[in-house]
């Protein structure tokens, strides 16, 4: 009962996907979210403000490629090509949605899918290794590699190590702790 009379905070998939961001609540209530680097809001969330009072997280409809095929084979073949280009999807039971692109509405044709543009909230997969609330390439790419290299060590029994492009960086030092920061006045920013 709390829930459903829980102020709203409605998003795009970009804007849950932020660690810093100022929005406005379906009761024009201003608030500022200060998240744990990463942390990506799911619909169905609940947060809880500094006044104990609950907001519910809800995904807002955006522009999308809704991805459909007569064959089942077709829609995997459709998947597989846009995990080759690094391309956040939902994966549902007979459907994949993904932020609306021409170029790749272009190529899900030629790939003999059905895509269809529509206005409908979007919730991509969170990535192989990453779990829980991680989400974006940038912020999970070297986890996945290191965990992705150690099953392959696993399987093969040899290391596995080779340079490749994606087209853009990587920053593949990963040392940092997973402890949750809280800003206060001992922890050297300026606020």
């Amino acid at each position: 009962m709390l829930v459903r009379r829980a102020p709203k905070l409605v998003l795009p998939f970009a804007e849950r996907s932020k660690s810093r961001l100022r929005a406005t609540l379906d009761n024009g209530q201003e608030v500022a979210l200060f998240l744990a680097r990463g942390t990506v809001l799911r619909g169905g969330d609940l947060l809880v403000t500094e006044g104990g009072i609950f907001v519910e997280v809800q995904a807002a409809p955006e522009s999308v490629l809704q991805v459909g095929a007569s064959d089942p084979r077709a829609l995997m073949r459709a998947a597989y090509h846009l995990g080759n280009r690094h391309t956040p999807v939902e994966v549902g039971r007979d459907y994949l949605r993904l932020e609306f692109d021409p170029v790749l509405a272009d190529m899900l044709a030629r790939l003999g899918v059905q895509a269809e543009r529509a206005e409908l909230p979007f919730e991509p997969e969170a990535g192989a290794y990453g779990g829980g609330h991680k989400h974006g390439h940038e912020a999970t790419f070297a986890e996945d590699y290191a965990v992705a290299q150690a099953v392959f060590h696993e399987h093969h029994g040899h290391e596995h190590d080779h340079d490749h492009d994606h087209g853009h960086e990587h920053d593949h030092d990963h040392d940092h702790d997973h402890a949750p920061h809280v800003h206060d006045e001992h922890c050297g920013h300026k606020h």
